[in-house]
């Protein structure tokens, strides 16, 4: 039997569609194709019983057709003309019609075998394919067994068929077998292996554009034909086109024509499409065709600015319109300023127009502009238009010159006033507060000043204001203290108009009518520095003194607030000392008698002593220096954080006393010491005319704590009574400096070293 399967190589569908289409569309230009005949078979079966006759019809599109029928062979061309041929050898037929192309071909085949494998014919792509198990006496099957590539798939029990959805072109083998029953039992039956011949439904489709060359913006019509055979004209078809690989337009559509409105320069390159059936069981895609697109030059360039006339101010938009009178596609237009290299912006659209803004124009944003524009044969420029840029003013900085580092009364101070940014000419305003001071114009921009001649009003808030039209601004606010020196101060005594005596609280009150603050006050009681006192927000300041000992004399007071002391009047108090002595006049005289002698006896003693203690360089009576009165260093000293620093006035008697005997018993307490009487000598009494006066005087009541015992030395006494001891009060020379300044009381020695212990008789009375 003839093998007609290896045969199949020869006649493949894929491969003679790509040779017609070759042929048809020579160097990718593709024409219109003529639609293939087709073959019907009567029977429809693929494989037949040998000695059977089947009959071929060639059909076209005017079915039936009406001669000039080519047949064929195995690619032999036969001598039948007619529209039929009647075969009963098994083989590859095809067939031609003058109105359509060569049909693809058809195998027949005539068997035989006991068992064959029928297949229906014509079988299209995505058609249902019936297959039929035949034996050659079939009332002796009753079991037929089918498999596709050696895998059973399907049993049926009859002499029926079964159906295959949607063939393809697969190359998949099939076959049946079948048991038959004899006289010498059963035996199995197997059919010929068959490859289904699945026709193609449509042949791919050919792309084609109108017009071939089109001008780069005008429209484009793509179509994608394609052709269905008669017998299967109902199919209803769906497109779709590709450009590279993007596909254009709304995804499948049922028309094979698709409109491009514009086409471009960069739209240049290769085109495609697809069909396929409405069930998607059959796709198909067409060869790629070029298309080539033509473009206009560019020409006259123009460029515009917003706002008209190229004057802005610092801080507006700059809009610059680039357009040109002709050109197609896409056009790269960009803008530059002249002197500069780099490129300020550029933007590639299909337009004849292009805008570039610079949003927040800068005064190096001035100069001169032009645009151009590109569509790929070369740059063509625009004119220069030149652009100004006026520069509002910033804020301006205040700032206030004095000849001192602080402003006194008096003083010509410079106001300054610059602006750092700004086109001039720039008017300057200056303010004290709320009230103008002047103005001053700075025709190349920058700086003014203004001079003022300070006075006590002065002080307070200074801003300035520069204005060049276009917007003025307003600097901060600076504070000038214009400081004022102070005034000679007034010195009051409180409680004023009363008689004050040991024990009371005196309070000194010094105060300036004018000065700036803060003023330190200073209070003196002949020429002895009391205390002083901080007055930080100007005004008075008082001094509490409290009366321990006699405190007659002068008081005055200072006042500095560092531009200079200036002091008050001397104010002089005498008070009177209470009597705590209650000895009757009888006692008072005996002491004074007693007094009297021993004081007699004394004096040589005391002269004789006190001289030889000057020969022999004894105690030291050398002074220490006065205050320097109403000359305190303001600005030297640290006020503090007190407003009073009081300087606890003793009796110069009670200062510092060098003892020269113990004390009788040093756990007493409180001893006490009561003034017998004075006497005075001339100097005619001294044995040494040259000797200061001696004053005899009990040193006071004295009460000393655990503490001042401890630390003082030891004293021992001969007799229980009490000590008296002398001093001696030395005398105020001519040649001390009492007028050194005009705060000055008299010149007084420390009260430490005013006075000398001497050696006393023991003779004194026990209070």
């Amino acid at each position: 039997m003839r093998q007609t399967f290896p045969a199949l190589s020869k006649g493949q569908v894929p491969m003679l569609l790509w040779l017609l289409l070759l042929i048809l569309a020579p160097g990718r230009e593709q024409s219109e194709l003529a639609p293939k005949a087709f073959i019907r078979l009567t029977p429809p079966w693929s494989t037949n019983f040998k000695g059977k006759t089947v009959t071929l019809t060639c059909e076209d599109s005017h079915s039936p057709a009406q001669g000039g029928i080519s047949w064929y062979y195995d690619d032999i061309l036969l001598k039948k003309k007619s529209g039929k041929l009647q075969i009963r050898n098994s083989g590859y037929y095809k067939c031609k019609t003058p109105g359509s192309s060569l049909s693809d071909p058809v195998h027949v085949e005539f068997l035989s075998d006991w068992l064959i494998l029928q297949a229906s014919l014509p079988v299209f792509e995505g058609d249902d394919v019936y297959l039929r198990c035949q034996g050659w006496k079939e009332e002796d099957i009753t079991k037929k067994i089918y498999y596709k590539d050696g895998e059973k798939f399907a049993v049926t029990y009859d002499s029926g068929f079964i159906r295959l959805n949607s063939a393809s072109t697969n190359n998949s083998k099939y076959h049946c077998t079948t048991y038959v029953e004899g006289l010498f039992g059963m035996w199995k039956e197997s059919s010929k292996a068959l490859r289904i011949q699945v026709q193609e439904l449509f042949p791919p489709p050919v792309l084609t554009a109108s017009p071939s060359q089109p001008i780069e913006g005008s429209p484009v019509t793509l179509k994608c034909e394609t052709w269905l055979p008669p017998q299967k004209s109902d199919t209803q078809l769906q497109f779709c086109f590709f450009s590279g690989d993007q596909a254009l337009g709304s995804d499948w559509r049922s028309s094979s024509e698709l409109q491009i409105p514009a086409i471009w320069s960069e739209d240049s390159r290769s085109y495609w499409c697809q069909a396929k059936t409405v069930t998607h069981s059959v796709m198909k895609r067409s060869l790629k065709s070029q298309i080539h697109v033509h473009r206009v030059p560019v020409s006259d360039v123009n460029l515009e600015i917003q706002p008209p006339g190229g004057k802005l101010i610092e801080g507006d938009n700059l809009v610059l319109t680039c357009s040109v009178a002709r050109g197609t596609g896409t056009i790269t237009f960009s803008w530059h300023r002249e002197g500069t290299i780099r490129i300020l912006g550029r933007k590639t659209q299909r337009s004849l127009s292009a805008e570039f803004q610079i949003p927040t124009v800068k005064e190096s944003d001035a100069g001169r502009y032009y645009c151009a524009a590109d569509n790929i044969h070369g740059p063509i420029l625009s004119t220069l238009i030149t652009v100004t840029v006026r520069i509002p003013v910033s804020r301006p900085v205040l700032t206030i010159r004095a000849p001192r580092a602080q402003a006194v009364v008096g003083d010509v101070v410079e106001l300054r006033c610059e602006a750092w940014r700004g086109s001039p000419p720039i008017l300057y305003q200056f303010y004290h507060e709320d009230a103008t001071l002047g103005s001053s114009s700075a025709p190349s921009g920058r700086a003014a000043s203004f001079d003022l001649s300070l006075t006590a009003d002065h002080s307070g808030n200074y801003s300035c204001e520069a204005d060049n039209g276009l917007g003025a601004q307003h600097s901060d606010r600076v504070t000038l203290n214009v400081t004022v020196p102070v005034s000679r101060p007034v010195l009051t005594l409180n409680p004023a108009g009363t008689q004050p005596v040991v024990g009371d609280v005196l309070e000194l009150r010094c105060e300036a009518q004018r000065g700036s603050p803060p003023i330190l006050y200073w209070f003196y009681h002949d020429n002895v520095t009391l205390g002083k006192s901080l007055a930080p927000f100007g005004g008075g300041a008082s001094f509490n003194l409290s009366l321990m000992a006699q405190p007659s004399g002068n008081y005055s007071c200072g006042a500095d607030n560092g531009l200079g002391i200036q002091c008050s009047e001397v104010v002089m108090l005498n008070f009177t000392v209470p009597s705590r002595s209650k000895i009757t006049p009888v006692t008072v005289g005996v002491i004074l008698g007693l007094l009297s002698i021993l004081g007699l006896a004394a004096t040589a003693a005391l002269v004789c002593k006190f001289r030889t203690q000057k020969k022999s360089g004894g105690i030291s009576a050398t002074g220490t220096a006065s205050p320097n009165d109403c000359q305190e260093p303001f600005l030297s000293r640290s006020f503090g954080t007190e407003t009073q620093e009081s300087t606890h006035f003793e009796p110069p008697a009670l200062m510092e006393l060098q003892p020269v005997y113990s004390n009788v018993n040093p756990g007493d307490r409180d001893l006490v010491y009561t003034l017998v009487g004075s006497i005075q000598h001339t100097k005619e009494h001294l044995v040494n005319p040259g000797d200061r006066d001696l004053v005899y005087t009990l040193v006071g009541s004295i009460q000393h704590t655990k503490e001042h015992l401890a630390n003082s030395p030891r004293l021992h006494w001969k007799h229980k009574g009490p000590t008296v001891i002398y001093s001696e009060v030395k005398k105020t020379h001519p040649d001390d400096s009492a007028g050194q300044a005009s705060c000055r009381g008299w010149a007084h020695e420390d009260a430490t070293e005013s006075y000398e212990n001497v050696p006393s008789t023991s003779l004194a009375l026990y209070h």
